[in-house]
């Protein structure tokens, strides 16, 4: 029983496993907050260029 035990304390064939979890849990979670940063950013340009040539996009009066 002892020996079993001992096995089972010294055995480490999932920790790599839980290691390449842990380390794709952080890189999606800090490529999810970028991508997020980034369509922020890409709003508020597409927001200022609308906002800037609405004019021209405007009907003539008659």
């Amino acid at each position: 029983m002892f020996r079993t035990l001992k096995q089972f304390v010294t055995d480490e064939s999932g920790a790599t496993m839980i290691e390449y979890g842990l380390i794709a849990a952080l890189v999606s979670i800090g490529a999810i907050a970028l991508l997020s940063q980034i369509g922020t950013d890409l709003f508020n340009i597409f927001t200022k260029v609308q906002t800037q040539t609405g004019i021209a996009g405007a009907t003539p009066t008659p």
